[in-house]
């Protein structure tokens, strides 16, 4: 079975983008170098599975920021794939039996980290608290994900104010 993890950012009130999907005010703690971690993380993954908005976004970007990997867009809405991504649209159960091939996924946009969480996959998240209070936008975690332990494997700051944060999701026996 893969390992299913996820990297993201947020404000400091729990929000992963404006309320139309803007992500502008990430840009208030670059430059992100190396020692934020997403290169080694992005380096350890094999397969990516994202939301259609993170998708849309990535899809915005000049360069296609999922080069090199297996991407899975998770939409109900036509899809015309530009980079060799699958699209699927079914549930998280019927999704996992074609990630068995998979090391590591990455796992990435707010719907996405929910169902899976709620589905009891995910092993460990990385989160970059950015120093913003947005007052409205889209959660991280809006409700519906469950009670999840967490054991806390690292933390760091920046000078720019970004804390990141490295949890295990804790297993129940």
């Amino acid at each position: 079975m893969p390992r299913y993890s996820v990297f993201i950012a947020t404000s400091l009130d729990g929000y992963i983008a404006r309320p139309d999907g803007a992500i502008d005010w990430l840009q208030i703690v670059h430059p992100v170098d190396d020692s934020h971690g997403y290169p080694a993380f992005f380096a350890s993954i094999d397969t990516i599975v994202v939301g259609r908005g993170t998708y849309d976004t990535a899809n915005a970007f000049p360069d296609w920021p999922y080069a090199g990997k297996r991407v899975i867009v998770m939409t109900r809405r036509p899809l015309e794939p530009r980079h060799g991504e699958e699209v699927f649209a079914g549930d998280i159960a019927e999704l996992v039996p074609r990630l068995a091939g998979a090391t590591r996924v990455y796992v990435d946009g707010g719907k996405i980290v929910q169902q899976f969480l709620a589905a009891n996959l995910v092993d460990d998240l990385t989160i970059s608290v950015i120093p913003i209070v947005l007052g409205a936008g889209i959660r991280l975690f809006d409700g519906g994900e469950g009670e999840h332990r967490l054991d806390l494997e690292s933390h760091q700051a920046w000078p720019t104010g970004l804390v990141q944060l490295r949890y295990r999701v804790r297993r129940q026996a």
